[in-house]
Formats: structure tokens, C-alpha cells, sequence
């Protein structure tokens, strides 16, 4: 999102995200289905992911998702929720892996997304609040499904989307 930022076209950003997002997924498939172990994979992914789909593959995935579903004005903020939010909060919370995290890191992940959203709402103050509190709740709640960590790099970008979307349609 930063491109967009810096001028490059949204739909450039599109191509550039959708090329990337393939990539990501065709050369974590190519290490899960082959067994191809670059020394890279290493450093990309984490103990829980050696036999699951990388974090770094669903960030593609679901900035993607989000670039396409929302206007700037909600997937800009909402993928750099993600983008710096989890990682401060990680840092804060010592990467410790909890149900849920501590009040300490949830405060913080809050105050992040409260401010990259207060930028691009900056007189609609629900839609600010939504999106902080529905990235707050994506990254500091885990969710699994049958034993599988919903990775926090999937959720974080679409909830806090889809969470400032209702805000701006219901301040309409």
C-alpha cells in the first residue's frame, strides 16, 4: 500500500499484488508438496508453519483480498494494520503464542490501528475506532479450527475492512 501511497496507480498495485500473491503461494506449495527445503524457508516461517501454509503466503493473500474489496480509504489502512500493527505487537506481547494476548499488546495493537486509520477518516471518528478495534481483535484472539491456528496475517487486513466499511455505512 505504500506504492499507492507514493503515487503508483491503484490498479498497478492490483497487478503488482496479484502477481505477488501468486508467487508467494506457488513457492510455498512447491516447499509443502516437494519437500523443497530453500535455507530461506528458515528465516519465512515459523515452528506451526513447517507443515501449513507460511504466514507470509496469507499477508499476500489477504492484502490482496483486501486491496480488491475496498476502496483506498479503507484497504490502504487496513493492510498496514497488519503490516505495522502485528509486528509492534508482537514485539510487545515478547512473541509469545496465547489464546489470547496480553492487555499490554492489545493496547498497543489498538492505539497502531487507531493511528494509520485516523489519517483517512479523519473526521469520522466510529470509523477510525471500528477498524482499531476489529484489527485489535483479529491479532490479539486466536482462533483455531480443528487444531489449525487461523493465522492473524489472514484476518488482520479483511476484519478491520470489513469492520470500517459498516462503520462508513452506517454513518451514512
Amino acid at each position: 500500500p505504500v506504492l499507492y501511497l507514493l503515487g503508483v496507480s491503484w490498479r498497478d498495485v492490483a497487478v503488482l499484488y496479484v502477481i505477488c500473491a501468486a508467487g508467494a503461494l506457488a513457492l510455498d506449495l512447491v516447499r509443502l508438496y516437494t519437500g523443497l527445503d530453500w535455507w530461506i524457508y528458515e528465516h519465512l516461517t515459523r515452528e506451526y508453519e513447517q507443515n501449513n501454509i507460511a504466514g507470509y503466503v496469507l499477508y499476500m493473500l489477504s492484502s490482496a483480498v483486501t486491496w480488491f474489496a475496498f476502496k483506498p480509504a479503507v484497504a490502504v489502512p487496513a493492510i498496514l494494520m497488519l503490516t505495522l500493527g502485528d509486528p509492534i505487537s508482537g514485539i510487545v506481547g515478547s512473541g509469545e503464542l496465547r489464546f489470547i494476548k496480553r492487555p499490554k499488546a492489545l493496547a498497543i495493537m489498538f492505539a497502531v490501528c487507531a493511528a494509520i486509520a485516523a489519517p483517512f477518516h479523519p473526521s469520522a471518528p466510529l470509523v477510525v475506532a471500528a477498524g482499531a478495534l476489529a484489527g485489535t481483535l483479529a491479532d490479539g484472539v486466536k482462533l483455531t479450527v480443528s487444531d489449525y491456528i487461523i493465522d492473524d496475517n489472514l484476518t488482520i487486513p479483511i476484519v478491520a475492512g470489513v469492520a470500517m466499511q459498516l462503520a462508513i455505512t452506517v454513518g451514512a
